[in-house]
């Protein structure tokens, strides 16, 4: 299969598996794996944070930092389409017992206005505004890049009105990438902030998450009690090593594909619109005379290409590592034959 589904379907490269056949290993619990203990330092100063944490996955780096900013029956503002609603199976009503407030923001960003217009004022009748989720990339926006000042103004609006603040920096490496703006950069007024190892930059497993030293303390904590703590983690964290040194710059090259992709498919009958591609994600809109989305979503299975469904006529097609110029025509030339 060509796996346009997503960027999570990229495979470790045999030189990323050798990585890990020769690291010295030890007990993560303890605080005495070399490779897990280097990436979490590498990722803290990435990210302009004092410590950070490795875990198996990045929903748990969410799910993790709502419980540890928020009390059960506070209220978390993010947009609509933010991965913490679309993705993680009612994970901050099952495990931290909080309200959602969803904004519909442009492009999946938030505007100071929109915040200051959804914070709730003090009040025994209300649920307490205490947590802003931002999303770098927004996803189901189409990779769409925060702004810096954006970004940045909204969490500092935010602090200023009591709220903590938390980045979903899956994909901040992609925004980096394209816009030579640092990861800490964008994660400067964040209270904690993760970097996902199994996207573009092709991990089997594993995200990291970073703080404040006393965070990430209690981050541990619910790492422990939900069932995240490992042992011998340099097995996959000199993967995520790996990838930091080999990995990073190539997404320039899912993003010149990715941008190819929308040009061509902006041309066909059969597609309404593109969505501005910025980084790896292509979100297509087809057009209403063409087969909707999961009809859409079969044909190209049936060969041998995966998609996104992400509404009723929308499809997302995102690039990586696993994929290159000769499958992007195979699904442009399968696109066609749609129409």
């Amino acid at each position: 299969m060509r796996e346009f589904y997503s960027d999570t379907q990229t495979k470790p490269t045999r030189a990323m598996r050798e990585s890990a056949l020769n690291v010295p290993l030890g007990d993560e619990r303890h605080d005495a794996d070399p490779a897990t203990l280097e990436l979490c330092a590498r990722v803290a100063d990435m990210l302009g944070m004092e410590a950070a944490l490795f875990l198996p996955s990045g929903t748990m780096c969410n799910e993790i930092a709502i419980a540890v900013h928020t009390q059960p029956g506070d209220e978390v503002i993010c947009t609509r389409e933010s991965h913490i609603i679309f993705a993680e199976s009612g994970g901050p009503a099952a495990l931290s017992g909080v309200m959602m407030c969803p904004i519909d923001g442009a492009r999946g960003m938030l505007t100071p206005q929109d915040l200051a217009a959804h914070i709730r004022p003090a009040s025994a009748h209300a649920p307490r505004s205490r947590l802003l989720v931002a999303e770098q990339t927004a996803n189901l926006a189409g990779g769409a890049i925060w702004p810096l000042e954006q970004l940045n103004e909204v969490a500092r609006h935010a602090k200023s009105a009591g709220l903590a603040t938390h980045l979903d920096a899956a994909r901040i490496l992609n925004a980096q990438v394209a816009t030579g703006i640092t990861a800490a950069e964008y994660a400067r007024d964040f209270d904690s902030a993760w970097i996902a190892f199994t996207k573009g930059l092709g991990c089997p497993v594993g995200a990291v998450l970073a703080g404040s030293r006393e965070f990430i303390d209690a981050a541990w904590l619910l790492k422990r009690r939900w069932g995240g703590a490992m042992r011998q983690t340099g097995v996959l964290t000199a993967m995520c090593l790996f990838a930091l040194d080999n990995h990073v710059e190539r997404l320039a090259e899912d993003h010149d594909l990715a941008k190819s992709i929308g040009a061509r498919l902006s041309e066909l009958p059969v597609i309404s619109q593109i969505l501005p591609v910025e980084t790896n994600i292509v979100i297509a809109d087809l057009a209403e005379t063409a087969p909707d989305a999961r009809e859409t979503s079969r044909f190209l299975r049936e060969k041998g290409l995966t998609v996104t469904v992400v509404g009723k006529r929308r499809l997302r097609i995102v690039t990586h590592l696993d994929v290159g110029p000769e499958d992007a025509d195979v699904l442009l030339q399968a696109m066609e034959a749609l129409g």
